[in-house]
């Protein structure tokens, strides 16, 4: 973890009694959120320790790829501190230069040395260019974590049905950002720990509302742009906080609410993975657009996803556990359709509401496109549709 260490004495802190991997000055040198201690990245001999380390993991144990912790905290010079606690930079900036030095290096040397190996920053302010290579100005990483995604969704998330339509735009603007960087969608171990709740136990309403919140929750991040990260646990739906000092609650698997939501997560994972047009194009917005992100009174979202190829699929989520029946969606093609997934199945715990085994779009404008289709939208669920 480049951004910081810890002061234990068995460690690298005052490893020879002075000021050796870290900086003297606490302005540079501490971290005052986590009591922990922020390399000295102007040092040749530190710089040196820290690229040898990422190599080592990568050479000898052959991982696929690094994950940078709270970045933020290493490109800003002023990071979480009062306006006299920090000192600037040689330009006058709040700019960490060797921070920014050191990033670049790590990431050339992943790259030219391990093709394939993927590094990925959790980085949660607006840096600009983290994900782009370093020949173009950028800090060269593969992928950044979407703090501001998993974030506005959560949030979302964790209000009643009943009030979402007054929260719409938390689902809907990412969309303005979305292809600024190569990103993935997290929901991290950092969100499920020291207070803040399971996946679970974030959702609102009855049980039975609050799995199927959880369904909607994942086929919504599988089926928006980005790569996608779930945290241990999720996919049992735990209804604890993750522990450090305990195994995850297999146990729950007895349960067939639980054994429900693990078997979404399995077919949602399976899904992503044989339908190029949910992974294809995560980075640009040729994969990616809208059919009606305007539908806040119903709180629905419908976008189509496409591959290279030009095939695509059609996703319709419904935020309420109010069933849509007669929903009428614009399409890019008329002909059959039929269900791809349905998070409303019997299968995964839910109540098995959908659209049986085809519905047909009609030629004929609406909603900018040239065709329609009438669907069955289930209550707290997501539907996805392919061409038959």
């Amino acid at each position: 973890m480049p951004a910081h260490f810890p002061r234990d004495d068995w460690a690298l802190a005052q490893f020879d009694g002075t000021a050796l991997f870290e900086h003297a000055d606490p302005r540079l040198g501490t971290h005052q959120d986590w009591g922990t201690l922020i390399f000295n990245y102007g040092r040749r001999e530190v710089k040196s320790f820290l690229l040898a380390s990422a190599h080592y993991w990568l050479s000898e144990f052959h991982i696929d790829g690094i994950r940078v912790d709270a970045v933020a905290s290493m490109l800003y010079l002023d990071y979480s501190r009062k306006h006299d606690e920090w000192l600037p930079n040689r330009y006058g900036g709040r700019e960490n230069l060797e921070a920014i030095e050191f990033l670049r290096d790590f990431n050339v040397m992943v790259h030219e040395q391990f093709p394939g190996a993927l590094t990925m920053a959790e980085e949660s302010t607006s840096w600009p260019m983290v994900s782009r290579p370093t020949y173009l100005g950028g800090l060269g990483f593969s992928m950044k974590w979407n703090m501001g995604w998993m974030n506005d969704t959560l949030s979302y998330f964790e209000h009643d049905a009943v009030h979402r339509r007054f929260h719409h735009n938390q689902l809907t603007f990412g969309q303005l950002y979305s292809y600024t960087e190569n990103f993935v969608l997290p929901f991290s171990h950092d969100e499920v720990v020291h207070g803040k709740r399971s996946l679970l136990d974030k959702m609102p309403g009855d049980a039975w509302q609050k799995f199927a919140n959880l369904r909607l929750l994942f086929t919504y991040q599988m089926t928006y742009p980005g790569k996608k990260l779930n945290f241990m646990g999720n996919e049992l739906a735990q209804g604890l906080e993750w522990g450090v000092g305990r195994e995850l609650d297999w146990w729950l698997l007895a349960r067939d609410s639980h054994k429900g939501i693990q078997t979404c997560t399995r077919d949602l994972n399976q899904l992503y993975r044989n339908t190029p047009a949910l992974h294809d194009l995560d980075f640009t917005h040729e994969g990616f657009q809208w059919i009606d992100c305007h539908d806040a009174d119903q709180s629905t979202l419908s976008y189509v996803r496409r591959a290279r190829d030009g095939r695509f699929v059609v996703v319709a989520l419904n935020f309420t556990p109010v069933p849509r029946k007669h929903y009428r969606l614009g399409v890019p093609r008329a002909g059959t359709y039929r269900e791809l997934f349905n998070s409303d199945s019997s299968y995964y715990g839910g109540g098995n509401l959908g659209n049986g085994s085809g519905i047909e779009a009609k030629a004929g404008s609406w909603m900018s496109y040239p065709a329609s289709i009438n669907v069955t939208l289930p209550p707290l669920a997501g539907i996805i549709l392919v061409l038959a």
